[in-house]
């Protein structure tokens, strides 16, 4: 059974209420950026990264699915993705995609849900 994209795995251990704006979002590979937004809506959950000066200051969407862990000492929360696949991921931005549903699923589809590391795969 694959769990939807835009939950949090079980694994991950994310208990909804504490704010995670701010924290440090590590990839498989090294720090992309800092959340600036996040939702823990049941099957609509995600983190808004602002990659800063790494991807220009881009704003990048992931969806819950990707996180493998949250570090509330530290205040880093940590995905299952390389900043390569991030940086390919449909571009992102907050006015237009963020209710969108047409981009949810473009999304979903090119993370793949449950596939860790899971590229465009179709």
């Amino acid at each position: 059974m694959t769990e939807n994209v835009w939950n949090y795995k079980s694994t991950a251990g994310r208990v909804t209420g504490p704010d995670l704006t701010g924290y440090k979002v590590e990839a498989a590979d090294g720090g992309i950026g800092k959340v600036d937004k996040h939702s823990d809506e049941v099957d609509d959950a995600y983190l808004v990264v602002d990659t800063g000066v790494w991807i220009f200051g881009r704003e990048v969407l992931l969806p819950a699915s990707t996180v493998v862990s949250i570090d509330p000492d530290e205040q880093k929360i940590f995905v299952d993705r390389t900043k390569q696949q991030i940086r390919d991921a449909p571009e992102f931005d907050r006015e237009k995609h963020l209710g969108d549903p047409g981009y949810h699923d473009q999304l979903g589809t090119y993370y793949g849900a449950g596939t860790p590391f899971g590229g465009p795969f179709i």
